[in-house]
C-alpha cells in the first residue's frame, strides 16, 4: 500500500499544478484586466514545463555564454534549452515513479560539497548566490533535481551496461590495464641540501655536515617526531611548505632515486639518508592504496530496511513505521518479505534488503558504527542516518584476500566509465523518442 500511495503523490502534485493553471485561465476570462504571469510551455507525458522555467534556463545559459564571450543564435539556443528541459523532465518523472527521493541531509551535504569546491563556507556560498540574483531556494531545487537525475542515470546504466569477464581479463593484460591497476604510494619527502660552492669555499659548512644532519633527523623521525613539521622546518625540497607531501604516485611516477626502495616499505616507515647530487633525502611512506595494499580486508555481510520521510510521511511517522516493522521482524516475520514491501532503498529492496559483502568504510559513519559493533544474527535498534531510519542485521563476517578482485573491480569500473556516456546518450534518445511531447511556444 505504501508503494501505491507514493506513486500517486506526483500525479496529485501535477493535478494540483494543472488545476491552479486552469483556475488562472478561468479568472482571466472573467476579468480581462488580470495579467497572465505564467503559462504552460511544453507538455511532457504526464507533466508540464512552464514558460517561466524555459525563460529562466535560457537566461542562465545566455549569461554563461556572455561571461565567456561566446555568442549563439537565440532561436538555436532556445531549441537546445527546450530539448534539455524535456529530457530532464522525463528523467524526473522516472525518479517520481520509482520513489527516488533526496533527503534534506543529502541535499545539504551536496551544497556543502559545492561550496567547498569553491573554497567557501555554506553561508558564504549562499551569500554569493544571492548576490548573483538567484534565490537560495531556487538553487536548492536545482541541485535536488541534479541529484535525482544522477541517481536515475546511475541506476539505469547499472542495468544496461554489462562488462564480460573476457573484457576485464583482456584489459588487465594490456599495458594500460597494468598501469591503471598498479599500486599507488603517497610519500613524504625531506631534502637536506648539500652546501653551495660558495659556502664550501668560505669554510662555513661541508657535505659531511649535511649527511650528519640527515642521520640525526632520521633518528628523530623514527622516534615518532612529526614528519610534516620536520619537512617544513628543515627541507630544501619542493613541497616543503606542504610538509613534504609528494601526493599520490604510481611506481613508474616515482623519482628513480626512490623507485626500488618505496615498494619494499611499509606504511609509516621512514627511510634514508639517500644520497644524490643535491644532498641527502629522507622519505616516508605515508599511505598506500591498490590491490596489494587492500589485499587482506575484513568484510561484513549485512542487510537492512530503510524508511525515508516523504510527502505523505513526516519524520516522526517514518521513525514509528521503522520501529513497527522492526518489532514485526523481531517477532518472526520474514526480513526479506518486509524489505521487499516496505524498504525505501531501491538498490537493496528487491533483494530482500541484502547489501552484500562490504569492507569497512563503505557506508555512512552511523550505519558503519552500528554494523561494526553488532553481533552476527542480531537485529539492531532503529537508528537514523542522512538517508532516513534504518534497522539492520549482520549476516556474516570474513577476511578475504581481495588483490585479484580489487584489480578486476578497478578494470570493470574503468571499462564501465568508458561505455557510460555512449550508453547514456542512447537511453536518453530512447526515452525522448518514446515520449509524448507537445511544444506550445
Amino acid at each position: 500500500m505504501k508503494t501505491e500511495q507514493a506513486s500517486r503523490v506526483p500525479g496529485l502534485a501535477r493535478l494540483t499544478r494543472l488545476a491552479g493553471f486552469l483556475l488562472a485561465i478561468i479568472c482571466l476570462t472573467a476579468t480581462a484586466d488580470l495579467e497572465v504571469l505564467d503559462k504552460i510551455a511544453i507538455i511532457v507525458d504526464e507533466d508540464v514545463i512552464m514558460a517561466s522555467e524555459v525563460q529562466s534556463r535560457l537566461a542562465g545559459v545566455k549569461a554563461q555564454l556572455a561571461a565567456s564571450n561566446q555568442a549563439q543564435d537565440e532561436e538555436v539556443l532556445r531549441e537546445q534549452v527546450i530539448e534539455r528541459l524535456i529530457v530532464e523532465n522525463l528523467q524526473l518523472q522516472i525518479a517520481n515513479r520509482n520513489g527516488v527521493r533526496v533527503s534534506d541531509d543529502e541535499l545539504n551535504q551536496a551544497l556543502l560539497g559545492i561550496a567547498g569546491q569553491n573554497n567557501l563556507s555554506l553561508e558564504e556560498f549562499q551569500e554569493a548566490i544571492t548576490k548573483e540574483g538567484m534565490a537560495w531556494e531556487e538553487m536548492r531545487e536545482q541541485v535536488r533535481r541534479e541529484i535525482l537525475i544522477s541517481q536515475v542515470q546511475q541506476g539505469v546504466m547499472r542495468q544496461r551496461i554489462t562488462i564480460s569477464e573476457q573484457e576485464v581479463n583482456n584489459f588487465l593484460e594490456s599495458d594500460l590495464g597494468e598501469t591503471l591497476t598498479s599500486d599507488e604510494y603517497r610519500l613524504g619527502h625531506i631534502l637536506i641540501a648539500n652546501p653551495t660552492n660558495l659556502e664550501i669555499a668560505s669554510g662555513d659548512t661541508d657535505i659531511e655536515q649535511s649527511r650528519k644532519k640527515a642521520e640525526q633527523l632520521l633518528e628523530e623521525l623514527q622516534a615518532d617526531a612529526d614528519f610534516a613539521s620536520a619537512a617544513q622546518e628543515h627541507s630544501s625540497g619542493q613541497g616543503a611548505e606542504r610538509g613534504g607531501d609528494m601526493g599520490w604516485r604510481k611506481a613508474e611516477q616515482l623519482p628513480s632515486l626512490f623507485a626500488d626502495i618505496v615498494p619494499e616499505m611499509t606504511v609509516g616507515e621512514v627511510k634514508g639518508p639517500i644520497k644524490s647530487g643535491r644532498g641527502y633525502h629522507l622519505i616516508k611512506l605515508v599511505d598506500m592504496r591498490g590491490a596489494d595494499a587492500d589485499g587482506q580486508i575484513d568484510q561484513t555481510k549485512v542487510r537492512h530496511i530503510l524508511i525515508k520521510p516523504n510527502e505523505i510521511r513526516d519524520e516522526l511517522e517514518s521513525m514509528e513505521l521503522a520501529m513497527s516493522l522492526r518489532t514485526e521482524v523481531s517477532a518472526g516475520r520474514d526480513f526479506e518479505e518486509v524489505a521487499k514491501i516496505h524498504s525505501d532503498d531501491p538498490g537493496s529492496a528487491l533483494s530482500g534488503g541484502d547489501l552484500g559483502w562490504n569492507r569497512k568504510g563503505a557506508f555512512v559513519p552511523k550505519f558503519e558504527e552500528v554494523m561494526q559493533r553488532l553481533e552476527e544474527g542480531v537485529l539492531s535498534e532503529v537508528f537514523k542516518t542522512k538517508h532516513g531510519y534504518h534497522f539492520l542485521e549482520v549476516t556474516g563476517r570474513r577476511v578475504e584476500d581481495m588483490s585479484d578482485k580489487y584489480r578486476m573491480g578497478q578494470a570493470e569500473n574503468y571499462l564501465r566509465s568508458q561505455k557510460f556516456e555512449e550508453e547514456l546518450e542512447n537511453w536518453l534518445r530512447e526515452i525522448r523518442d518514446q515520449a509524448y511531447v507537445e511544444i506550445k511556444i
